[in-house]
């Protein structure tokens, strides 16, 4: 039995969460004060943490999901065409690096968001202890998380960027899921749960659910829906079917926004700069350096070269029209 040390309003624990639903993998849902605890087994205290059978304690949800694939054959979420693969890795890491952006811009920009999140989480956090300590705790925790926005680069100057490529991709997403809820055939890949997990987070925050709700009712009861698709079977689309005009979209996102600030991150860090900044969709964004997203685009480029000549022969056209070849050959 795993254990998913997490919480409701974290966008990586409802991914893992859901990710194991749909695995039908043995699980439990930990979360609030029982799962503080877990924190202290891993060398970066984020969750999720996932506690393993043989107790072992583990963290970072695209680590976690490779992990499972290693060791669970049945109900994978990794599409049998390396091709298709290499595409719904790359949606993740979009959703994991940059779609999280607006799960921060939403919940911590406004005051109004802040102060019904911050109480929400301090809720979800303590399950119980009363109204004043609960909210004193809240007042601690909105503090500390408004006082990282500028680390995380969400931002009111950013915001304009963070919001109109958060629409883009919600414009792509309403008009696909009326027709078929996952991108490569009828059953899931680890590309809808990563976009699940920070969407997720959009569907119950105040600001951002006003919008879902209104301009994208569909995405917004498609989260509901991915959620538990443990009862889901389904089938993966043949390797030379047709792709939806979804992931020609998404890669346009990815080739316009994620690549350029990628880049700039690395190119930045190579040069001992503390911050920098890229203008896409016609709108400038700046935040500092941060070191992760550079083994981000290294995991990203060593994926592509992995690739074999058909799979790329595949590919390389979208990545050419989307504008994503350069950079994931570079290096």
């Amino acid at each position: 039995m795993y254990r998913i040390n997490g919480a409701l309003g974290s966008p990586y624990s409802m991914k893992m969460r859901a990710v194991l639903r749909y695995r039908r993998i043995p699980h439990l849902w930990i979360h609030g004060p029982d799962a503080r605890e877990a924190l202290t087994k891993v060398r970066a205290p984020v969750i999720p943490v996932m506690e393993y059978p043989d107790g072992s304690f583990r963290n970072d949800s695209t680590p976690l999901i490779y992990d499972l694939e290693a060791r669970y054959a049945e109900r994978s979420i990794i599409p049998p065409d390396p091709a298709r693969a290499f595409i719904a890795h790359l949606f993740e890491d979009f959703a994991d690096e940059w779609v999280t952006k607006a799960m921060f811009g939403y919940r911590w920009l406004q005051q109004a968001d802040q102060i019904q999140m911050s109480r929400w989480l301090a809720f979800d956090a303590m399950k119980g202890g009363g109204l004043q300590e609960s909210q004193g705790y809240a007042e601690q925790f909105r503090a500390r998380q408004v006082g990282r926005m500028a680390i995380v680069g969400c931002t009111a100057e950013n915001f304009p960027l963070i919001e109109a490529s958060t629409r883009a991709l919600l414009d792509a997403l309403e008009a696909h899921v009326v027709g078929r809820h996952c991108l490569f055939g009828s059953r899931p890949s680890m590309a809808e749960f990563g976009m699940f997990g920070q969407l997720s987070q959009l569907g119950i925050d105040p600001t951002a659910q006003m919008m879902m709700r209104n301009d994208y009712p569909y995405s917004y009861r498609w989260l509901l829906h991915v959620d538990d698709m443990s009862g889901i079977d389904g089938t993966w689309d043949a390797d030379d079917a047709p792709l939806s005009p979804i992931i020609t979209a998404w890669l346009k996102q990815v080739g316009e926004i994620y690549m350029p600030f990628l880049l700039a991150n690395a190119a930045a860090i190579e040069a001992g700069q503390e911050t920098f900044q890229i203008t896409a969709m016609g709108l400038p964004y700046a935040q500092g350096v941060f070191k992760y997203q550079v083994k981000c685009l290294g995991d990203l480029r060593a994926r592509y070269a992995a690739l074999d000549s058909d799979a790329k022969a595949k590919l390389d056209p979208l990545l050419v029209e989307a504008g994503c070849l350069i950079a994931l050959q570079a290096g």
